[in-house]
């Protein structure tokens, strides 16, 4: 499922499942960032590595080696 900090996940999911199994979902991002939902167009800010759109319930994650890079952050699924 996961190859170190290589960021070789196969979904959104994936990198969910992992940083919740790890107990870094809630954890604070090093820096928040605001996201365009893919599934809705609305923007929300993501400061935990585990976010969800308040509009559409979509839930997007991202590993903390790669919460400084915006394009690492996955949607997962909505209401996951």
């Amino acid at each position: 499922m996961h190859d170190g900090c290589s960021a070789n996940f196969a979904s959104g999911m994936d990198v969910l499942n992992k940083i919740r199994t790890m107990g870094f979902n809630l954890q604070p991002m090093p820096a928040p960032v605001t996201l365009q939902c893919e599934n809705c167009g609305n923007s929300f800010c993501m400061d935990t590595f585990e976010g969800q759109c308040g509009e559409c319930g979509m839930v997007y994650a991202v590993t903390p080696c790669h919460a400084g890079d915006p394009s690492a952050i996955r949607p997962a699924g909505i209401n996951v």
